[in-house]
């Protein structure tokens, strides 16, 4: 009997759902893994301690606004009552006055007569204007901004902390992802090893200690294994702390393309690094701000002179508009000035104090210079090291996989011990996990070079 049409289509269905999930599943598998440039990116945008410099940066924004802020008028309004006890009065003095020709007069005599009533009301309105306060508003100012420079300095220097930190953590990783490899992979050669020992010895080729020698040295891998798990899991938790995963998270990451080194030279190091180190330019923004606290210290020998404009009203009902003994509305304008003349010294001190920081900070800055550029020399001459180390390595691991192999077979045809050929397994492993500290630690100085030169 031919299947119907209907079964056919039933069963292209289930292989569509299949393949469906199937290379959903995949897709999810492969998305898990992140590369670098991902994994720099996630970070920066993540990472607390650039959240933290972003947030110093918009404070130092909302400070200058703070700042421009005193530059412009000021209004104000105050409204008071009070209420007497007793209602206010003075006494007018009346002297004796004739009222006639025939000589009769008006002793002199004291009159109480009222001045003002028991309920006062006062409300007014100011507008106050600096005029001129010896240049201190403008250099205030001019020192909020810089700070916003400054803020923003900071902010790049926490981005390329974390970048090259994120660069260290997922190398270690990759190191650490090798270093199990190479453990995994010591622990089927001496299982293997085993095997033709526990052969040997049914044969009576070899005597029981040699066997036991085996078997300890594959316990011993065994254990080294697990280390090296356990060192694969941290390293892939502190580059979860970088990018503000959970610590737990099971973050895969991508190998990096073949190993190629790069051309360097020492002098454009240099000026690279002076031109771009974060660290250069938070001094010589403290420079400049530094300047300008001098100019601030020296705007106290000036005058402070400001303008100010005042309605007022004062009455005896809540408005304030009634008033039976003065003008219950007035509006005044005044120009106040303010000038310290004598402080015993204090604004000598104060400008001296100024020049010292400046001085003090220009001689920080060539302190920092240099130490810049021996963090450069060093960190040039570690990749140099780990560069040469790589050949090194590549020969030592070409030589300790020939040894083992010579051995390994010598001692199938029984003309060597187990102790040489665990000797050889031990020297192809470190040769291994040399081979592969060299390559990661040369990407590695890499890193750190980078950083020292101030590019990401």
């Amino acid at each position: 009997m031919r299947p119907s049409t209907d079964s056919y289509l039933t069963t292209l269905t289930v292989l569509v759902l299949v393949l469906f999930v199937t290379g959903s599943a995949f897709a999810q598998g492969v998305s898990k893994k992140i590369t670098l440039a991902q994994a720099i990116t996630e970070a920066i945008h993540n990472n607390r301690a650039i959240k933290e410099a972003v947030e110093q940066e918009q404070a130092a924004i909302e400070g200058e606004k703070k700042v421009k802020a005193d530059l412009l008028p000021k209004l104000s309004t105050s409204y008071s009552y009070s209420h007497l006890k007793n209602e206010p009065f003075t006494f007018l003095s009346f002297e004796s006055m004739p009222l006639s020709p025939l000589g009769i007069s008006i002793p002199a005599s004291r009159r109480k007569v009222p001045i003002g009533s028991k309920d006062n009301i006062t409300w007014d309105f100011d507008i106050t204007q600096p005029l001129f306060t010896g240049f201190a508003l403008i250099t205030k100012r001019k020192l909020a901004s810089m700070d916003i420079d400054l803020k923003k300095v900071l902010k790049e220097q926490a981005i390329l902390d974390v970048i090259k930190k994120v660069k260290v953590g997922y190398l270690n990783i990759l190191l650490a992802r090798r270093a199990l490899e190479v453990a995994s992979e010591e622990v089927s050669q001496l299982q293997a090893h085993l095997h033709d020992a526990q052969h040997l010895y049914k044969q009576g080729v070899i005597p029981y200690n040699d066997l036991l020698k085996s078997q300890v040295a594959l316990a011993q891998a065994r254990q080294n294994k697990v280390k090296a798990k356990s060192n694969l899991d941290v390293a892939i938790s502190a580059l979860n702390v970088l990018l503000d995963r959970r610590i737990t998270e099971d973050t895969e990451i991508q190998e990096l393309p073949p190993f190629s080194p790069s051309s360097y030279e020492l002098t454009s190091l240099f000026n690279s690094a002076l031109r771009h180190r974060p660290e250069l330019k938070q001094l010589e923004i403290a420079l400049k701000q530094a300047q300008l606290g001098v100019r601030l210290a020296k705007s106290t020998y000036f005058p402070q002179i400001y303008l100010d404009g005042r309605y007022e009203r004062k009455g005896d009902n809540w408005a304030a508009s009634n008033n039976d003994f003065q003008n219950d509305h007035n509006t005044i304008l005044s120009v106040n000035l303010t000038w310290s003349l004598f402080e015993w010294g204090k604004r000598g001190a104060g400008v001296a104090e100024a020049l010292h920081k400046k001085k003090a900070l220009q001689e920080k800055i060539e302190e920092v210079k240099n130490s810049i550029l021996l963090e450069v020399k060093q960190a040039y001459q570690q990749l140099m090291v780990s560069q040469e180390n790589i050949h090194t390595a590549i020969e030592a691991l070409g030589q300790a996989k020939e040894n083992f192999r010579i051995t390994d077979l010598q001692y199938k045809e029984g003309i060597t011990t187990s102790t040489e050929v665990l000797d050889a397994r031990t020297f192809l492993t470190q040769a291994e996990f040399n081979y592969h500290r060299a390559l990661y630690g040369y990407r590695i100085a890499q890193a750190e070079l980078e950083r020292a030169i101030g590019a990401r």
